[in-house]
């Protein structure tokens, strides 16, 4: 079987009233496993939180434009914290990458375990105009679905139905993930209304859906032939050894010679992307002599 490109598909329907996305982030979910090693419960807390923070970025309208989404919890997992912009590069982390808990009621992965009940989630986004709304929301329920949920109506005052699934297969891998989001345009009819939150409920199992059909499929399947325009998520992190050394060069000569002569070298860890840079006192000092030539020039 052809491995599937994720997607985000975008489009109005109920005559223009409502705002729908489908996105399948499977791909997406497995390159956060790869990276950090992620246990299922993990997984599936993180990759819930990345495909709601692509869905929102795929709605930053400048090119500068950026979103971090940062859920603290009192759960297993620690905190999560997701970064994307708007060509849907997105990253992201959970405190605990291991997290474990027997599973729910339910049978399922005990997402609210592990994210928790008590505590909040917060977002930052910038359209690139240098003026980042904040938006911070006390968490419902640890389902990461129904948190973010809250957080459009309470935070942004725009209601928003939506269901965000992933589902991990025994050998560790995300078989399929994705989401569903409806909006209801102001000065939306009640039908439209009563749409939304009839249609929601038919995506409770969104995570098999995109394991077994396109997010095409899906969108015809339920909205039938409405028009749509597809952007693209990817895990990328914008960190590198050049963006690093930017950084170390802005904290000034003194602070790099005083950490070199504690620690004998200088060592950075990316988050988002798991990696580690080192820099010798020779690497030191080369960012220190460019610095200066860049001070001077």
């Amino acid at each position: 079987m052809e491995k599937k490109k994720d997607c985000i598909l975008r489009g109005l329907i109920c005559g223009g009233e409502v705002s729908l996305a489908v996105a399948d982030t499977t791909s997406l979910v497995n390159e956060a496993i790869r990276i950090h090693g992620l246990s299922a419960l993990s997984a599936a807390a993180l990759g819930r939180t990345l495909t709601a923070a692509a869905y929102m970025c795929s709605s930053l309208k400048e090119e500068r434009g950026a979103l971090s989404v940062t859920i603290k919890g009192d759960g297993v997992g620690g905190g999560i914290y997701v970064s994307g912009d708007k060509a849907l590069h997105m990253r992201g982390y959970i405190e605990n990458p291991q997290a474990y808990l027997p599973p729910n009621a339910k049978g399922k992965l005990d997402v609210g375990g592990c994210v928790g009940k008590n505590g909040y989630i917060s977002v930052v986004r910038d359209d690139g105009e240098n003026q980042p709304f904040v938006g911070t929301t006390a968490l419902v329920s640890g389902e990461i679905g129904e948190d973010f949920a809250a957080y459009f109506a309470y935070s942004e005052q725009i209601p928003t139905a939506l269901a965000v699934g992933v589902k991990i297969g025994t050998d560790g891998k995300c078989l399929g993930a994705g989401g569903v989001f409806m909006q209801p345009l102001p000065g939306a009819s009640e039908e439209s209304i009563r749409f939304v939150e009839e249609t929601i409920g038919k995506f409770a199992a969104v995570s098999t859906m995109m394991q077994e059909h396109t997010a095409e499929e899906v969108w015809h399947e339920f909205f039938g032939a409405v028009q749509f325009y597809t952007c693209f998520p990817e895990y990328k992190c914008n960190c590198s050894r050049n963006y690093i050394e930017g950084v170390l060069a802005a904290l000034g000569e003194k602070e790099l010679r005083e950490a070199i002569a504690e620690q004998g070298k200088i060592e950075v860890h990316c988050h988002y992307c798991n990696t580690d840079y080192t820099f010798t006192p020779e690497d030191a000092e080369e960012i220190i002599r460019r610095s200066h030539e860049e001070q001077r020039g």
